[in-house]
């Protein structure tokens, strides 16, 4: 058995996104309503192959409560059970915001990220650094090679498998150059087949955003 290498440090999928997501140069984390989008996707990919998820004719449906889920995967998972079957896109964009802050605090809780907060002529202002950047820069590493093909597809580990599926449909920076993701696309393809469902609605709502100028 593969070891499950973003769960060492005893990370979900959405807290591992927070911290691929970190651009390492500039101490910040990449665009909060993209990352937010990511944060919801990682979610709905983390119940679905779970089997609390499924997918029904590109609807999200709820099939059994989740073990033990993190604050997101929760909210994300009571939202999907007590409402009619909508597409996976509406849960993605869905409450993004909260998204964001949800995993923020457990990483802040946990101390993986400092966060500083200030008032700048009387507007909130927020800092989010990373406390231990090697785990952001391992990340990155370890979804990088799973999409350069060194490895079979049955030999990745799955949480990494996840991670590289969901940073490919958002064409992550902090992991490869979007050039470099595109030269990519057949090994994206093998790798986001389990979730295939919701990469594809996360790469349309982030398309969406961006050509209305709301991506970042």
């Amino acid at each position: 058995m593969q070891p499950r290498t973003t769960t060492q440090q005893g990370e979900s999928p959405p807290r591992s996104v927070f911290l691929l997501a970190f651009d390492l140069r500039k101490e910040r984390p990449t665009d909060r309503r993209r990352l937010g989008c990511l944060l919801r996707a990682a979610a709905l990919a983390e119940l679905m192959t779970s089997g609390s998820l499924a997918d029904e004719s590109g609807k999200a449906r709820a099939v059994t409560a989740p073990a033990a889920p993190g604050r997101l995967q929760a909210a994300v998972w009571e939202q999907i059970a007590g409402s009619p079957p909508r597409s996976w896109g509406s849960w993605i964009r869905k409450d993004h915001a909260q998204a964001y802050r949800l995993v923020r605090d457990e990483l802040e809780a946990a101390r993986l990220v400092r966060v500083e907060r200030r008032r700048v002529l009387l507007f909130p202002v927020e800092r989010v650094t990373p406390r231990k950047p090697y785990l952001s820069r391992r990340l990155a590493e370890h979804v990088a090679r799973a999409v350069h093909g060194g490895r079979p597809l049955s030999r990745l580990s799955p949480d990494i498998r996840l991670l590289a599926a969901l940073a490919a449909a958002a064409h992550l920076k902090t992991v490869l150059p979007g050039r470099e993701w595109r030269r990519r696309q057949h090994r994206v393809e093998q790798l986001s087949a389990p979730i295939e469902p919701i990469t594809t609605a996360l790469r349309k709502t982030l398309q969406a955003d961006a050509s209305a100028g709301g991506g970042g």
